[in-house]
């Protein structure tokens, strides 16, 4: 699979999302999201110069490696709801899912569409072979994204100091 990088960020589309490159008007929010302790209770909160770089960082993915992660917007209104991705950590040969609803918008199904939306990029317009998904197995709203993904536990690794699931699913 050739990983040369994009021209530019795919803007990828779902009955009510839309997912797009990060703006810098997305910063206030995002940072809100990354320092409120229930929203990161899994991934854990950042400071306003943390979450800078992690800002910077996820925009830089698709620079890099040809695949990162998107603004997640309600198409109708321009309202961001939260960031998905489909990227690769360092180091690692798969793509990975991920994805973050602001607390506000919980339990609206975002996070599945637009998941459910970057697994269809991998697989359809990136042509991977499989994805992945680590997830804190108490994290019982990812498992259930997961779960809606189609993605089945395959083992348990180390990541960042803690114990965490890996989930998959073959394209």
């Amino acid at each position: 699979m050739d990983r040369s990088p994009p021209v530019s960020v795919p803007h990828l589309h779902t009955r009510r999302l839309t997912l797009r490159e990060y703006r810098l008007t997305d910063f206030d929010a995002y940072v809100a999201h990354l320092a409120d302790p229930e929203s990161t209770t899994f991934i854990g909160t950042l400071d306003r110069r943390g979450a800078w770089r992690a800002f910077g960082c996820h925009t830089g993915e698709w620079h890099l490696q040809g695949a990162g992660w998107w603004a997640v917007e309600l198409t109708d209104t321009g309202t961001q709801v939260g960031t998905v991705g489909a990227f690769f950590r360092e180091g690692w040969p798969e793509i990975e899912i991920g994805w973050n609803t602001f607390r506000a918008f919980w339990g609206q199904g975002f996070a599945t569409e637009a998941a459910a939306e970057a697994v269809r990029h991998a697989f359809e317009d990136r042509g991977e072979k499989r994805v992945t998904a680590l997830i804190d197995p108490a994290n019982t709203a990812s498992l259930r994204v997961a779960e809606h993904l189609g993605m089945h536990h395959e083992s348990d690794l180390e990541l960042l100091g803690k114990t965490v699931g890996r989930y998959v699913r073959a394209r």
